[in-house]
């Protein structure tokens, strides 16, 4: 896996607070030099935030999760006010660490060396410069964690070979909401309807999309996945026993080759573990008297 890239988002004060309230998302207009940047924009990259002044520094970093275009859905304050999209490049990040909106002024890290990046708004930066930043940020900072490996294929046991396809649809809606997902079953798409996917908010593209496969079609449910791959650059999921696996590996060596490094194949057994063990600690953290 490559080492992650560094950039650096210049925005205002109220930019920021809007970009962290709604998802973590941010956008960039298209065309011009933006464009070719965002083409560059890769998963696991490094995103530092730089509020203006009157703050003046970096406040936070995060990871890039997912990037897509979009020219349907007016999000930020001034394209709900014109109703039309001025930022269709937007991509969602993950927050590492961050000062409360409060302390920016205080806590800011100032980035002199690079003043000239921040008349820019986007920009890639060097890791020489990057890491004395993220470091005084989060002192016990050297690389960021690498993205989550594909879940194992161990066999499915009986307890799993009886769920129903509703009952892992509805798991993974559960697992999406406990999550902080706005997560839905049958989402409808141009093609047809998605088990289950996992919005970060309401006007955006699905961010992760999974099928789920108890006995029927491969063919059908790896179509849609890469459809709703090539639409919104979704994570995409397929959800069966392990005994589908080399059949789904065969069409995803053949057909289905463009998805072949993008799709993820879950066990239903493993679906089975990771809802107990979710629902377990949520039951925990309740009865602990601990927000979730």
């Amino acid at each position: 896996m490559r080492s992650p890239h560094f950039w650096l988002a210049v925005g205002t004060r109220k930019n920021w607070l809007f970009s962290l309230t709604h998802g973590n998302l941010w956008g960039l207009r298209a065309g011009g030099r933006l464009e070719p940047l965002w083409d560059l924009l890769d998963e696991e990259d490094i995103l530092l935030f730089h509020v203006k002044s009157p703050v003046g520094g970096v406040v936070g970093f995060g990871t890039i999760r997912t990037k897509y275009k979009d020219w349907t859905n007016p999000l930020w304050p001034d394209e709900v006010r014109k109703q039309k999209v001025l930022y269709p490049l937007r991509f969602h990040f993950d927050v590492e660490r961050a000062s409360p909106p409060d302390s920016w002024k205080k806590e800011k890290v100032p980035i002199e060396s690079l003043k000239r990046l921040l008349q820019a708004g986007f920009q890639p930066i060097p890791a020489e410069a990057a890491l004395p930043v993220l470091r005084t940020i989060g002192p016990e900072w050297v690389l960021p964690v690498q993205g989550v490996p594909a879940l194992g294929t161990a066999a499915s046991g009986p307890e799993a070979a009886a769920l129903s396809h509703d009952q892992i649809r509805d798991m993974l809606v559960d697992i999406g909401r406990i999550q902080k997902f706005l997560a839905e079953p049958e989402f409808v798409m141009d093609t047809g309807r998605l088990d289950v996917v996992w919005r970060r908010i309401e006007k955006s593209v699905p961010t992760y999309v999974f099928e789920v496969q108890v006995s029927g079609d491969l063919y059908h449910a790896l179509g849609k996945l890469k459809h709703a791959h090539d639409l919104w650059n979704s994570h995409i999921f397929l959800v069966a026993h392990s005994t589908d696996w080399p059949k789904c590996d065969q069409l995803l060596a053949g057909t289905f080759h463009e998805i072949r490094h993008r799709i993820r194949f879950i066990p239903i057994d493993k679906i089975r573990e990771l809802y107990e063990r979710k629902r377990s600690f949520k039951e925990l953290e309740s009865s602990l008297g601990i927000p979730a």
